[in-house]
Formats: C-alpha cells, sequence, structure tokens
C-alpha cells in the first residue's frame, strides 16, 4: 500500500502542532514554577545531591516505602525545605539541594534515618557541583547545538538547494523541541531532571534525524532529474515511499537499544535513552511527514512544483527542426 504523504499533510502537521504546543504550555509553567523552562539537574545549578537507599537486609527497615511527606518534613527541619525530593523504586531516596559541608550531610543522614529507616552505606552516592561549573557546562551545550545547526545547514545548501536546507532545519528544530517540551512535561509531573547527557541526546537526535532526512531529499532530487516533468506532490510522495523501509528499520533497530537502554541500563543512562527514543521516533517522523511535505508546499507556492514545464507543441515542433 502506498503512503500519501502529501494528501494528509495536514494531518501529520496537526500532529505535531498538538504535541509541541503541549510542550511549551508545559516548559511555560516549569518556567514559572521553577524559573527554567526545564528541571535542571546540579550539572547546570550547583549544589549537593544525595541518593540513599534503605538497607532492607535489616530487619523491618523496609516494610513500608519511603514517604516523600516526611523527607520534606525532615528537610524542612533542616532549613532545606526548597530541595527536589525524588523517591526511587520505592526504597530509594534522591535529594537535590542547595551546597552542604560534609557535617551538614552527614547531620542531614542522621536525621533521615531517624524519621525513615537506615540507609545502606554501599548505595550511598553524594555529588556536589559548584554553580560555575554549571554555567559553564550550560552555555558550551548550548553553543554545540547552534553550531551544529549552522554546520548542517552549509552542508544541506552547498550539497542540495537552499530551501531543502531550511525545511530540514525546520525538521530538527520539531525534533528538538518536541524532546524538549516532553521532558519538561516529565519534569513538572515526575520530578525528572535534565543534565549535561540531556545536551549530548539533543546532539545526537540532531545527527540522526538529519541522515533519514538527507536520504529523503536525496531520492527527491534524483526523480527531479530523471523526471524533470512531473510534479513535486508526486516526487516526493514516490521518493518517501521508496525510502520508507529503510527509513523504519534503521529506527526500529535502534530503538531495540534504546529500549534496552532504558529498561536495564541503570538510573545514570535511563533518562538519557529516553531523550534519545523520543528524539529518534521524532526524527524519523518528521523527515517522513514534516521535511518531504514542506519542501513540496514551497516548491507549489512559489511556482516550482514542475522543474521542466511541457513545450507548447510549436516550441516541440521547433525543436524538433533543430
Amino acid at each position: 500500500m502506498k503512503l500519501r504523504v502529501i494528501q494528509q499533510r495536514s494531518l501529520w502537521w496537526a500532529i505535531s502542532l498538538a504535541i509541541i504546543v503541549s510542550g511549551i504550555i508545559g516548559m511555560l509553567i516549569s518556567l514559572q514554577q521553577l524559573g527554567t523552562p526545564l528541571r535542571p539537574s546540579l550539572d547546570f545549578v550547583g549544589g549537593t545531591r544525595l541518593q540513599l537507599e534503605l538497607d532492607c537486609s535489616q530487619a523491618d527497615n523496609c516494610d513500608e516505602p519511603i514517604d516523600a511527606a516526611e523527607v520534606r518534613e525532615v528537610l524542612s527541619e533542616q532549613g532545606l525545605g526548597n530541595s527536589s525530593i525524588q523517591i526511587i523504586e520505592q526504597y530509594g531516596l534522591s535529594i537535590r539541594t542547595s551546597n552542604l559541608e560534609p557535617d551538614q550531610r552527614a547531620e542531614l543522614r542522621s536525621a533521615l534515618e531517624a524519621q525513615i529507616g537506615k540507609f545502606d552505606p554501599q548505595a550511598t552516592q553524594i555529588d556536589s557541583v559548584g554553580p560555575t561549573i554549571g554555567r559553564q557546562l550550560f552555555r558550551s551545550g548550548l553553543l554545540s547545538l547552534l553550531l551544529s545547526f549552522v554546520g548542517i545547514t552549509v552542508y544541506l545548501t552547498v550539497r542540495f538547494q537552499l530551501d531543502y536546507a531550511i525545511f530540514a532545519i525546520v525538521a530538527l528544530f520539531h525534533d528538538v523541541l518536541i524532546t524538549v517540551g516532553i521532558f519538561a512535561i516529565l519534569g513538572l509531573t515526575l520530578g525528572v531532571e535534565v543534565d549535561s547527557l540531556f545536551i549530548v541526546a539533543l546532539l545526537t537526535i540532531v545527527g540522526f534525524s538529519v541522515n533519514d532526512t538527507v536520504v529523503i531529499y536525496d531520492r527527491i532530487r534524483e526523480t527531479i532529474q530523471l523526471n524533470p516533468h512531473r510534479h513535486i506532490n508526486d516526487i516526493v510522495d514516490d521518493a518517501v515511499n521508496q525510502t520508507l523501509t529503510r527509513s523504519i528499520n534503521t529506527t526500529l533497530t535502534v530503538l531495540l537499544t534504546l529500549f534496552a537502554i532504558f529498561l536495564f541500563g541503570g538510573e545514570t543512562l535511563k533518562y538519557f535513552a529516553l531523550a534519545l527514543i523520543i528524539g529518534f521516533t521524532m526524527g524519523a517522523y518528521s523527515s517522513i511527514f514534516i521535511a518531504s511535505t514542506l519542501l513540496a508546499l514551497w516548491r507549489e507556492r512559489s511556482g516550482q512544483a514542475i522543474s521542466a514545464p511541457a513545450m507548447e507543441p510549436a516550441d516541440a515542433a521547433s525543436a524538433d527542426e533543430v
């Protein structure tokens, strides 16, 4: 069955728009509540993070899961009421708070153990990041992302044409914006934080997405060269269908690996893998349904729907005489 991407392009655009608008609303709410569009981790804002886990080898220590309200009460007593709390698999606890000295950390841990239960010393992790380093990481990440967009634009302009490059960049913004928007919603609902790995994930998404777009654009360009009298809508439909199996297979094989990392890769890589899953899925979607259909619409509106219009009979006769 042939996929009619042009005929149903309004549907594809509406789906993307709905997801993007939801993400933007999430970012605005996060900006109002947290002061940032996303919930930043220690990598960006600095401070101390304590990851604790109840020692279930001790009798009656894990009879009940950790109650976030009890943790919040202890933190408030310590003057840390604005700290971020995340319960991990019922018996694990992650606290992100302002920078604490070693004696303050020990005091906080003792207060938590008195209220909740004994923690496993083997599972305890404490990280501290200064705010200066966090700002440097944030600036470096944004600069890397910006340079990647510039480099891709230059490459696609040289290899194809400027309009190809513009709509490929639009598709990349689409993928990045949706990924960021979903993480804004996850930050509000589940307390998911973004760290330096999230920037790495965005850069990886950009590279993967543009690869799919280049494959489709290359087929569109080849078809235009071989059949300059065909309408751009027909060319785009054929190009998408000819590369569809390749795009789906490539994306699925990568997603299988990412789901394995998400499920079994541990807490550190869990949300890195999730960002890639969202971005790669949206990258395949935008290459097929966004970049190609926008190019077709532009060529149609700008009078370039047919690269070489059919000659009039008189012109054809003249050409035969020559």
